[in-house]
């Protein structure tokens, strides 16, 4: 019986010829992550065991995303204990503010990731890399602190979901709404500790923005790990990127899947998930109604060069609403040094939108875009539990960046044809 790309990536990484599953194994890691919330616990943790060294300061990353820059005393404290503990260690992947970006957009960008790496990280969207055809997973901080001193962690193999896309995307349809049609389809926990592997001729068309989109959001469905087989489009991204060897691994005919889908994407239209789960998903078009007082475009969802890119274009000679406000956050210095040069920061200047170092602030509710009682947000990130970005009884939906921008224009949540808006690249 053959093996799928997941199955060969954690066989690698163990020593064995094969793996199966439901099978327990002891992988090797690449990459090891953590952030200014997650890292302080595992450092507590890695002083308590005893331990003096990392096991490889070139594969452990830091990064001071979450509450940075620092926004009140707590947050500067646990800041603080990352700086101090990559400067004892001389960790190369440590990024500071200035140099920082949200992480999951940032280690990608930086070539820390790349194909066939076994990578984890103290942060659930972690399967983000899964767009470059690795296997990558969140964990907890005590794993963590374990990864950093041994440079290994236990899994159970996962089984694994075959999904299938079709046909030919419609005109503001991205990975975005392919991923939430998929949730929308199986459930929050349709994918529970199972690969969820993106394949179809869509798939293979996606440029890296919109696959490293769909993976990131696999944590949503319950998924253990996202993945795309690696091809001449993430050759062509991590060709000089890189910053270690990388390898391309692709499923076997034979191999076995619990579950295969097939979705016909000429019959999308972008989509939109509702309060109160990522699940509650509809068509743009049957939610006309609903006003919105913030639009966030950003995060490690949506936060890069293309998706501001489709934001701008919407925007582009239009103004925001009276009284909603948008947030633009670009995912790292380099986005936004890029999207400065393009020009994209004007549009969005001249929109009335603000504009946000990199943080991810907002996404949970942390800083940079809190929600009042009773207030509406549509935002590009990717989740919409009940506080997720502010009080309790405030509302957030999910979207793609054209249609966030759309509904900044409108102030209600609209299709990017109502503004009049022409596409700015091709897909």
């Amino acid at each position: 019986m053959g093996m799928t790309i997941t199955e060969k990536i954690l066989a690698a990484h163990c020593g064995k010829d094969s793996v199966t599953p439901g099978e327990l194994i002891n992988a090797k890691v690449d990459i090891v992550l953590s952030n200014d919330i997650t890292a302080p616990i595992a450092i507590k943790e890695f002083k308590k065991s005893g331990a003096t060294e990392v096991f490889d300061k070139e594969k452990i990353a830091m990064v001071p995303d979450h509450f940075a820059p620092n926004k009140d005393i707590m947050s500067a404290e646990q800041c603080k204990m990352l700086r101090d503990f990559a400067k004892e260690h001389n960790l190369t992947h440590y990024y500071e503010t200035g140099r920082m970006g949200v992480e999951h957009a940032l280690l990608p960008e930086q070539g820390v990731v790349g194909p066939g790496d076994v990578v984890i990280g103290a942060d659930s969207h972690t399967c983000t890399y899964g767009g470059l055809g690795a296997f990558s997973t969140g964990v907890g901080s005590t794993d963590v602190a374990a990864a950093m001193i041994t440079g290994e962690i236990w899994f159970k193999v996962p089984e694994s979901m075959k999904f299938v896309y079709k046909g030919k995307l419609n005109r503001w349809v991205g990975g975005k709404d392919l991923i939430l049609h998929t949730i929308g389809d199986i459930g929050v926990d349709g994918a529970l500790y199972r690969a969820m592997e993106f394949t179809g001729e869509v798939i293979e068309k996606l440029d890296m923005s919109n696959r490293l989109t769909m993976a990131n959001m696999a944590i949503e469905a319950g998924g253990k790990n996202g993945i795309v087989a690696p091809d001449a489009i993430t050759e062509a991204y991590v060709k000089g990127r890189a910053k270690r060897p990388y390898k391309f691994y692709a499923s076997d005919a034979d191999a076995k899947y619990v579950d295969i889908r097939e979705y016909d994407c000429s019959k999308l239209e972008p989509v939109v998930a509702c309060p109160h789960l990522p699940s509650n998903t509809k068509f743009v078009s049957e939610l006309s109604k609903i006003t919105v007082d913030q639009v966030f475009v950003g995060s490690c969802t949506n936060g890069r060069i293309e998706d501001l890119r489709e934001a701008a274009a919407v925007m582009k000679g239009r103004k925001v609403a009276p009284y909603v406000r948008m947030i633009v956050i670009p995912a790292t210095v380099e986005i936004y040094r890029q999207a400065l040069h393009e020009g994209l920061l004007d549009i969005f200047m001249n929109a009335d939108a603000a504009i946000s170092t990199p943080t991810c602030g907002p996404c949970l509710g942390g800083h940079m875009g809190i929600l009042a009682k009773g207030e509406k947000a549509i935002a590009t990130s990717n989740r919409n539990f009940v506080g997720r970005m502010g009080h309790p009884e405030s509302e957030v939906y999910l979207s793609n960046p054209s249609v966030a921008a759309a509904s900044a224009v409108l102030g209600r949540i609209a299709h990017p044809e109502e503004v009049g808006a022409v596409e700015l690249v091709a897909r």
